[in-house]
């Protein structure tokens, strides 16, 4: 293959590719017709056409796409419609507005498919405003064919949308599952750094990396999961292709809980070994899996064969060769913790084993539960149920829906006070910027008024230099492009690109010029009365149900020990109970590093004790590191179900997190007497033998080190809700 055919191959292969190609494809095609019949008017209503659809849009097969565009197409030509006709009485416009905009989001609870197509309703009937102010409201015919404009644009997107769906129905699924692995390269990487043996490092900045990437990786399997379900359904037996994606998905399930176990505390590690080679070879045999699980992530893109090479084959012998000369020591103080590191190794060679099976692609799939979880609901009653859920204040959806709905009406007030040129822009604006807690609404103004400064200043120096009718029509064409690519992750740059397509489209019509001082205003007034929406209604401080949050992480921890627990009185299974449970945990330590990631955010006075919250969660992700070492190795034992002070430990650790989940949910003081009774059944655990099976001697340590770390989850469950205990609350 040449240089040339790499380099494109490479670039075809890339994560948004298909993407954009699909993207330019409607957009350039949209653009040579109207050139074609001489109707460059009608581009702008096609482009937001385009967009709308294009916001609606979700990952899923042929036909669940082909239902997902009809549905989007009915709920906008409801929409249009209502526009059209409610126009011209602006009160009860913005009423119907408001209320469509409340329920449209409470249809977020019916999963992802409905909250897409919900905001893509709520967009496009703001364009058709837009359409409408342009064109003229009082001329009927003007007004159907502004909306013609922008369903043509939908449908016409919608239809391509299918079409490639079904031409390339599974390049979704291995542009999850690629970048799972690199994902999870990252991840083993940066578990690495926490071997390096030096003194007096900073464990806990490591360890909050550690969680935010693990954050990544957890958002990583479950878009994987969600893709394989959309092509594969929920259970059956696989296929040769299905069963090679669900090998891989479940393989990098399995790497995911290796690398999360914790199998000792790492400064005592580095304190005994301190004069040793090990934890450098357990660090540089982590960080060479880490490459190769970046490399398998890349040869899934590129359809191409995983090559493993022999570094890691190497660094997995070396690391062998350097705990035997450790055992062959003798040395009394190590035999605890050299049991821990055997088990370490034995995962490090069970994860090197994997990828060379990835190499060889000879593992398969038999006796193997291969069902999969779907959380979506699929029948009238399930939805009806959903929705009833979502009827309470306490819901953040209908908070959301109602601030979005207030905003609405403000928004339009503010536009009859000024008489603005452009009023939906405001709305636009409202829309788009407001989010679901304060620390997103704050991040998302900021970067829409930065971006929309950047795309005016853009905007004006293109249509000085180029004046030419095509290359003006290149502008726009590259900066709708530029939008979507960068619309879900890089919203700075997405909001200078939609306001250059904006304003250079509108050019066409009349004088960009004119319009990019109102776009301006438009764009400040919409963001102050979106900031002041999240801020004075309903406002979802996560401060203030943090403790909810910390509460479902011991939960799902308790619910995870359980069933790890079981597993060695009954065996390794890797069924689909056993999987939710292990996803639950999992899912419930990223809301607690979101949670606090987004109150970093928020405004001093109701942030509460950040300090003590990131230190829970350190504490959450040691815990979490425990209870996956524990996973690991599970397997029927028949002397832990003999022991009676191990598996009576293991249900006071259950209990215990339960406690402590309760007294957070009830927002009451955790009580701390039991401590020392914990730090003493610890230490009994500790009381290990030399004849006592390694497995059994893992199962005690990592009880006794959870039960160690017991009073320190109090005592940070403390000093989190200490504040709120004694502060007036929103409701929840």
């Amino acid at each position: 293959m040449s240089a040339r055919e790499s380099r494109l191959s490479r670039l075809w292969a890339h994560e948004k590719a298909s993407y954009g190609l699909r993207v330019f494809i409607a957009l350039s095609a949209a653009m040579g017709v109207c050139w074609h019949l001489d109707q460059l008017p009608a581009l702008p209503g096609v482009f937001l056409g385009i967009i709308a659809s294009a916001i609606a849009e979700t990952d899923d097969n042929w036909w669940g796409r082909t239902k997902s565009v009809a549905l989007s197409l009915l709920c906008f030509i409801a929409a249009a419609a209502a526009v059209v006709h409610l126009f011209a009485w602006p009160w009860l416009f913005i009423a119907a507005l408001a209320l469509a905009t409340f329920s449209l989001t409470l249809l977020g609870a019916l999963g992802e498919r409905y909250a897409s197509i919900a905001q893509a309703t709520v967009t496009l009937a703001i364009y058709t405003m837009i359409g409408l102010e342009q064109h003229g409201a009082a001329d009927r015919a003007q007004a159907f064919s502004a909306v013609s404009h922008l369903l043509a644009g939908a449908l016409w997107y919608g239809l391509l949308s299918i079409l490639w769906t079904a031409l390339f129905s599974n390049r979704p699924v291995r542009e999850r599952l690629a970048r799972l692995y690199i994902e999870l390269g990252r991840y083993l990487q940066l578990k690495a750094d926490l071997f390096e043996p030096v003194r007096d490092a900073d464990v806990q900045k490591r360890q909050l990396a550690l969680a935010e990437q693990n954050r990544r990786v957890v958002d990583a399997l479950n878009t994987a999961k969600t893709a394989i379900l959309a092509r594969f359904g929920r259970s059956g037996r696989p296929g040769v292709q299905s069963g090679l994606y669900l090998r891989l998905y479940y393989m990098a399930q399995d790497f995911h809980e290796r690398a999360s176990s914790s199998h000792y505390p790492y400064g005592a590690l580095t304190d005994a070994f301190f004069h040793s080679d090990v934890l450098y070879r357990c660090q540089r045999l982590l960080a060479l899996q880490g490459e190769a699980c970046a490399s398998l992530g890349t040869a899934i893109r590129l359809r191409r064969p995983f090559d493993y090479g022999e570094r890691t084959r190497q660094a997995t012998a070396d690391l062998t060769d350097s705990l035997a000369w450790l055992r062959a020591q003798h040395n009394p103080q190590w035999q605890r913790l050299l049991s821990s590191l055997d088990l370490l190794g034995h995962n490090l060679q069970s994860i090197e084993r994997r990828l060379s099976e990835a190499a060889q692609s000879e593992s398969t799939l038999d006796n193997v539960d291969t069902r999969l979880r779907d959380t979506n609901p699929h029948t009238l009653r399930e939805m009806g149920v959903r929705l009833r859920q979502q009827l309470t204040p306490g819901s953040v959806l209908f908070r959301h829906g109602l601030r979005m709905a207030i905003a609405l009406i403000v928004g339009f007030i503010a536009i009859r006070l000024f008489n603005t040129q452009n009023g939906s822009w405001v709305l636009l604006t409202i829309v788009f910027v407001c989010r679901p807690n304060f620390g997103a609404t704050r991040q998302r103004l900021a970067q829409r008024v930065a971006g929309t400064l950047i795309g005016l200043v853009l905007t004006w120096a293109l249509l000085q230099l180029f004046q030419d009718l095509r290359l003006e029509l290149l502008i726009a064409l590259l900066s709708a492009l530029l939008f979507f690519f960068t619309r879900s992750d890089r919203y700075l740059v997405a909001s200078a690109a939609i306001t250059v397509m904006a304003l250079t489209c509108f050019n066409l019509i009349g004088d960009g010029f004119l319009l990019i001082w109102p776009r301006l205003v438009d764009t400040l007034l919409g963001c102050a009365i979106a900031a002041a929406a999240a801020f004075l209604i309903l406002p979802d401080w996560q401060g203030r149900r943090l403790d909810l949050v910390m509460a479902r992480v011991l939960q799902r921890c308790a619910g995870y020990l359980q069933a790890v627990l079981g597993q060695y009185g009954s065996g390794m299974q890797d069924d689909l109970a056993y999987r939710v449970a292990r996803r639950d945990m999992h899912n419930a330590d990223v809301a607690l590093s979101t949670a606090l990631s987004n109150m970093l955010r928020e405004p001093g006075h109701v942030r509460g004790n950040l300090d003590a919250g990131f230190r829970f969660l350190a504490l959450s992700n040691t815990l979490l590191g425990h209870l996956s070492a524990l996973g690991a190795h599970r397997a029927q034992l028949d002397s832990y179900a003999q022991d009676a002070l191990a598996r009576s430990s293991g249900e006071r650790v259950q209990q215990a997190m339960q406690e402590i989940a309760g007294a957070l949910e009830r927002r009451e003081a955790v009580d701390e007497s039991a401590n020392n009774a914990d730090r003493a059944l610890a230490e009994q655990l500790e009381q290990v033998t030399d004849d006592m099976p390694p497995k059994l001697q893992l199962i005690r340590t990592q009880i006794a080190l959870m039960l160690r770390l017991l009073p320190k989850l109090r005592g940070a469950a403390n000093e989190v809700g200490a504040p709120r205990r004694n502060a007036f609350d929103a409701p929840r």
